[in-house]
């Protein structure tokens, strides 16, 4: 019987790419507690699930987002709900003390991405582009490019060990299209964990049934019960797959591309390493299993 689990365990391994003794290590920046979860959360369960690992950092604490609270109130609130959200996905959640809707590309808060990249030892990192309404985002974008190739600089940022190699950094997806669209080269289907990543996206309350609600006219129409809100939730993240989209997920999951409801998409950035697409399938193993 020992030996049948073992001959099962080494075929799972074979197949999904799980080691224990080498981890691929994820770090995925966001502005604001939640975003990281928008953006990357279903494939973050996926790779935790299989052993490797995942990191989120906010670069703001979020104490601006809310029509009736705000300053360090707020951020304990939103640093709690991102604590509680880490647990729900399997990843370490990190919240950086810049104040939501002040975030500026400075050499401090760009040794700051620095440090988090080479403590993480990342061989992957995520991070909006620089186009969005929202200078936070766009600010996250540009920090994260400033960092790209510095992270193996030594003597900048000399207090933390430099990374041997660039890691692969990747772009989120968004919907703007200038000066350019989002090239979706990475197309992941979260089908399998897309309720837990609902799920994990809720305990951040007093951003999706609060705040933006708010901001949309549309407070009074959160529902009370959690599986009301859960719903209303998952009604809000569920799209089917644009054209764009489905030729990289057709790429990448064959004929069964058809069948998939739900994805995360990610742009490779000229700044970091340029992956293979057998480098890419070593990065997400769940892409081999097609």
């Amino acid at each position: 019987m020992k030996n049948l689990i073992l001959c099962f365990f080494i075929a799972f391994c074979v197949q999904f790419g799980t080691s224990q003794t080498d981890p691929i290590n994820v770090i995925v920046f966001g502005a604001h507690p939640d975003d990281c979860d928008i953006d990357a959360g279903g494939t973050a369960i996926l790779l935790a699930k299989m052993g490797h690992k995942v990191k989120f950092v906010s670069l703001t604490n979020g104490d601006a987002g809310h029509y009736n609270k705000g300053g360090g109130a707020l951020a304990k609130i939103r640093i709690a709900e991102a604590k509680e959200a880490g647990k729900r996905f399997g990843v370490e959640y990190t919240v950086l003390d810049n104040h939501d809707g002040e975030l500026m590309p400075t050499l401090e808060n760009r040794l700051k991405v620095i440090r988090e990249i080479r403590n993480w030892n990342a061989d992957v990192v995520i991070a909006p582009r620089p186009n969005d309404y929202h200078p936070d985002h766009r600010y996250t974008g540009i920090l994260i490019q400033d960092a790209a190739y510095m992270v193996i600089v030594p003597n900048v940022a000399a207090d933390t060990p430099p990374l041997k190699k660039n890691p692969v950094f990747l772009y989120s997806e968004d919907s703007f299209v200038r000066p350019n669209p989002f090239n979706p080269d990475i197309v992941i289907n979260i089908d399998s964990v897309f309720d837990q990543k609902i799920y994990a996206m809720a305990a951040h309350e007093s951003q999706f049934f609060e705040w933006l609600p708010w901001t949309s006219g549309n407070l009074d129409k959160v529902p009370e019960g959690e599986k009301e809100r859960l719903e209303m939730l998952a009604n809000w993240r569920t799209s089917a797959p644009k054209s764009a989209t489905m030729a990289s997920l057709k790429k990448w999951y064959g004929d069964k591309a058809s069948q998939v409801k739900h994805v995360e998409s990610f742009e490779i950035c000229e700044y970091g390493k340029q992956p293979t697409d057998e480098e890419l399938q070593k990065l997400f193993p769940m892409l081999k299993n097609k």
